[in-house]
């Protein structure tokens, strides 16, 4: 034992030898299992120990391609992806000689054909025949510029708002030839999550605007929704996928169900906005009319230009005539002081015009033509001949422009249940049995105030009329 200790021993001499001794050689086993990739990871972890890092290293050559043509300024991307689709492109031939890529590529200066051909040609996008003098396009390029193809179809914002065609795309591919994996459904699940929570806080912040812009995409975003039901079906229904890709799939099933119930919220929303909108005056305008018109001008300095006759001129007065206007308002404090007291004369109290009488006398004769048109006698709908359902024109007009805008904004009371459960003139309006049902369509009308209006109609809620008629019944 003793022996052994000793031979662990390392005295100065040898440390000396040491550091005379040569380098070592720089191809040693030592530096060949050195890793660069260790340099970014903490001491004690090891990079092939981590998954996604075995993953990545398969796919060396594929994201040396990727280098290849994305590495440095966009202008050289965009050269070299332009001489690549080019020659990928031409289904005519599978070989190209020098003169052949020389005349197709006669709009590029000789040296940047001859850089992006020997870029191309490093990292295996291009092969050189030696014997047959051509260049050939590699299956690697051409599953390369396939992904790029398909990413630059389906990733457009302004024909995929929801930006979901390419994820299900890619999803789609795989499931047809068997080969789905759980990270393509789990970036779809992702962007799910992601579009779902943009649509909440669309509908919290309570913006008109927001909310509609907010609708639009979610109305995309449900096309998409439809057109990977059929493929998320086929996943869980396949015997071969594993446990990891079916619990995927499940909870891409289980966030579509949320983006599709995402409906009555939306309408809930819109439906609370449409009942506190603020008009101005009788005009029949709105805030929301205002604000639409004020973000269709680009500049709205310009607005202002010409609003004012001339500018204001500041008026400056001199010690003497601030003394001579100190002297007289004191005076006038004085006077009233030194004069005899009494009462003051009595005044007729200024006579003021009220509009809320005919702001409510208004609201009660729009009350009673409800009700009339909501009693049996009167309503279409109860008679075979007539229409089931009545246009909203006919009940708002005739009437000037601003009693039909402020009748047409009482008309989302119609049916409300917590507006019914107040008291007044509005409770009274929504507990009638008439339902109103809006389209996004505009008709064009015969009226002399009235140019166009939203397609809407009036029926008969046949359930809150049986339920009063069963009430009344009872009561006699």
């Amino acid at each position: 034992m003793a022996a052994a200790r000793d031979s662990r021993l390392v005295s100065p001499t040898m440390i000396d030898n040491l550091a005379g001794a040569p380098a070592a050689e720089p191809h040693s086993p030592a530096l060949e299992e050195l890793d660069p990739l260790q340099a970014h990871f903490h001491e004690g972890v090891a990079p092939d120990e981590i998954e996604q890092v075995y993953h990545l290293k398969r796919a060396a050559p594929m994201l040396q391609a990727f280098t290849a043509l994305f590495h440095g300024a966009q202008d050289g991307v965009i050269v070299r992806l332009l001489v690549l689709r080019d020659l990928a492109a031409d289904s005519g031939t599978s070989a190209f000689s020098r003169a052949d890529i020389n005349q197709k590529f006669a709009y590029l200066i000789p040296e940047s054909l001859e850089t992006v051909l020997g870029r191309l040609r490093s990292h295996g996008l291009l092969a050189w025949d030696n014997q047959a003098g051509v260049y050939r396009i590699t299956p690697l390029a051409r599953n390369v510029l396939a992904a790029l193809d398909t990413l630059l179809a389906l990733g457009q914002p302004d024909e995929d708002e929801a930006e979901m065609g390419f994820l299900l795309s890619q999803v789609a591919g795989a499931q047809a030839v068997g080969g789905v994996t759980v990270e393509q459904l789990k970036h779809l699940l992702g962007r799910l999550v992601e579009l779902h929570e943009e649509f909440r806080d669309a509908i919290a912040s309570g913006s008109e605007f927001r909310l509609r812009a907010s609708q639009a995409k979610w109305h995309t975003a449900c096309d998409w929704v439809e057109k990977g039901s059929d493929i998320l079906r086929a996943i869980t229904s396949d015997e071969r996928a594993d446990f990891a890709t079916h619990r995927a799939a499940q909870a891409i099933g289980r966030a579509q169900s949320q983006l599709l119930n995402m409906q009555g919220m939306f309408s809930r929303a819109l439906n609370q906005i449409e009942r506190q909108r603020v008009h101005l005056g009788q005009s029949g305008l709105s805030t929301t009319d205002i604000k639409r018109w004020l973000l269709a001008h680009e500049d709205l300095a310009s607005l202002a230009e010409n609003a004012i006759d001339r500018p204001v001129v500041p008026l400056f007065t001199t010690p003497a005539e601030m003394i001579d206007v100190a002297e007289t308002e004191l005076m006038t404090e004085r006077a009233p002081v030194m004069a005899p007291g009494g009462l003051p004369n009595g005044e007729d109290a200024p006579m003021t015009i009220n509009d809320n009488p005919a702001m409510q006398a208004e609201l009660d004769d729009w009350i009673k033509r409800l009700s009339d048109f909501a009693n049996l006698g009167n309503f279409p709908v109860m008679s075979e001949d007539s229409p089931k359902s009545v246009p909203i024109q006919e009940s708002l007009l005739p009437a000037s422009f601003a009693v039909a805008s402020y009748r047409a904004s009482l008309l989302p009371l119609l049916g409300d249940a917590a507006e019914a459960n107040l008291q007044g003139a509005t409770a009274e309006l929504a507990r009638l049995p008439v339902k109103f049902t809006s389209e996004d369509e505009m008709v064009q009308l015969d009226d002399p105030h009235v140019a166009a209006m939203s397609r809407a109609t009036l029926s008969l809620n046949l359930d809150d009329l049986t339920l009063d008629l069963e009430s009344k019944t009872q009561d006699e």
